[in-house]
């Protein structure tokens, strides 16, 4: 594998500063990885080379000429087929949608990029409207784990993660509605952030309303931090969009978590986890202690609040349909299909309902960050399992949600919420440290994740020899 597509996008740009290499031989060195990587996992769905290397040749002009645009300016970046980008389609993931049409407008992350400079090189995988915690779609297939590609990359946001965790560009930006760029994060060793509703403005609007976030998905904390330099940054056509940010995310980084209060809840009072991944993120949560900060185990006091989230995710998976027509249904992946005949008819009591649960949930959680600055949790209970499943074999739900209790509720309360690695199973798979922080504290967030994997070195995990790390079962 060339060198080049190892580097992190921070790195990439400090090369391009000295003269080491140029935003062309970056290019290429992704586009070469795609066409080494991507038959074994299936990260993309669309690769446009040709324009990708237009862009990288005038991105290395500005690089010599001092005209440098932004943060972005050369990076090798991906997008998740969700984010409507110019001159592309943008299919979901399903085959409701016609690519012979015009694509004539960038959602706003999209748009900073181009802005920025950013050399695109393709669209990522989704499930059919970013639906569930796999990445799978009867229009495009499944996607594996870098790590082991007969493994689940996970999901909404597979695709974005895998690519970089083989080192096809070394950041991408996805979506997460319920755990999407958190759940693929943990599962093939990666970083993301899920920030603050509405930093990163979202057009146009997601059929799963205010849970749907997005958010960066990258290597190491850093480049999750330059990212969101990039991506923030107030749109007129999201009605919910926060103010452009004041400074630079990268600023106060490296500060640690010195005198930090952080709670420390293992399952959050309701869920159940792995043997292996309870061990890591406990290791990881005493991490925190010897750099300096205060961590108590304890629980924030809240139910499980899957059943109001269920109501608001299908009554926007259902409305979504509505758009296709009557037999729209019919043609889509069986199980979101039978997940809202399940759910039933939800009426605007529900809907209302399930909005109090969130309300409370929410109140809650704010009370708790008035004693705790942040909580470190699993990303998820269980390491990754085979593709092309929603769940586990003998798995007790064949709900999605059933093996991701810990990432929706913080979709509900808006709060910023990252995945890093803290370290592998016994069987060599990746687990997922999630660190919470209250609404708009994402520099905090930010800063603790950098603190721990600069202590736990699970971040400086590089792509190349990755892919059948962990050995197929025999047939």
């Amino acid at each position: 594998m060339n060198e080049l597509s190892r580097l992190t996008a921070v790195e990439l740009r400090e090369g391009y500063r000295r003269g080491d290499f140029s935003p062309v031989e970056a290019a290429q060195a992704a586009l070469d990885a795609i066409e080494a990587g991507d038959p074994e996992v299936n990260a993309f769905v669309a690769v446009h080379a040709d324009e990708a290397l237009r862009d990288a040749r005038e991105s290395a002009r500005r690089w010599r000429e001092g005209r440098v645009l932004g943060p972005g300016d050369g990076i090798p970046t991906s997008i998740k087929d969700i984010f409507y980008t110019r001159g592309w389609p943008t299919l979901r993931g399903t085959r409701l949608i016609d690519a012979d049409r015009p694509w004539q407008e960038d959602a706003p992350c999209v748009a900073r990029l181009r802005e920025t400079g950013a050399v695109l090189l393709g669209k990522t995988t989704t499930p059919e409207f970013a639906w569930k915690g796999v990445t799978d779609s009867m229009r495009h297939g499944s996607t594996g784990n870098p790590r082991a590609p007969h493994l689940t990359a996970g999901g909404s946001s597979g695709g974005s993660a895998a690519a970089v965790g083989m080192g096809m560009g070394p950041w991408s930006v996805g979506t997460d509605g319920g755990g999407s760029v958190r759940i693929p994060a943990a599962f093939t060793g990666t970083v993301a952030l899920k920030p603050t509703y509405g930093l990163v403005p979202m057009f146009p609007a997601s059929p799963f309303g205010t849970l749907a976030h997005a958010g960066p998905m990258t290597r190491t904390v850093a480049d999750s931090a330059l990212l969101m330099d990039v991506i923030t940054g107030f749109d007129s056509r999201d009605w919910s969009a926060l103010p452009t940010p004041a400074g630079s995310f990268m600023d106060g980084l490296d500060d640690g978590v010195q005198g930090l209060r952080i709670a420390f809840s293992p399952t959050l009072g309701f869920g159940h986890n792995d043997a292996d991944v309870d061990r890591l993120v406990r290791d990881a949560a005493g991490v925190f202690e010897r750099l300096g900060a205060t961590v108590e185990e304890v629980d924030p006091g809240i139910a499980d609040p899957v059943e109001a989230f269920h109501v608001l995710w299908f009554a926007g998976a259902s409305k979504v349909l509505e758009a296709y027509g009557a037999d729209a249904a019919r043609h889509v992946d069986p199980g979101l299909r039978q997940s809202i005949e399940d759910q039933g008819e939800i009426t605007a009591s529900d809907y209302l309902d399930a909005t109090a649960v969130r309300m409370d949930l929410g109140v809650t959680m704010g009370r708790f960050h008035e004693t705790y600055d942040l909580i470190l949790t699993p990303t998820l209970p269980i390491p990754a399992f085979p593709r092309g499943r929603d769940v586990p074999e003998g798995w007790p739900s064949r709900h999605w949600t059933s093996w991701t209790p810990y990432t929706y509720p913080f979709n509900m309360t808006q709060q910023p919420a990252m995945s890093v690695p803290c370290g592998f199973t016994a069987e060599g798979l990746p687990a997922g440290l999630q660190i919470v922080g209250p609404r708009h504290a994402d520099r905090t967030v930010l800063r603790a994740a950098r603190a721990y994997e600069a202590a736990a070195d699970w971040g400086t995990a590089r792509p190349g020899a990755l892919a059948s790390q962990v050995a197929a079962p025999r047939p």
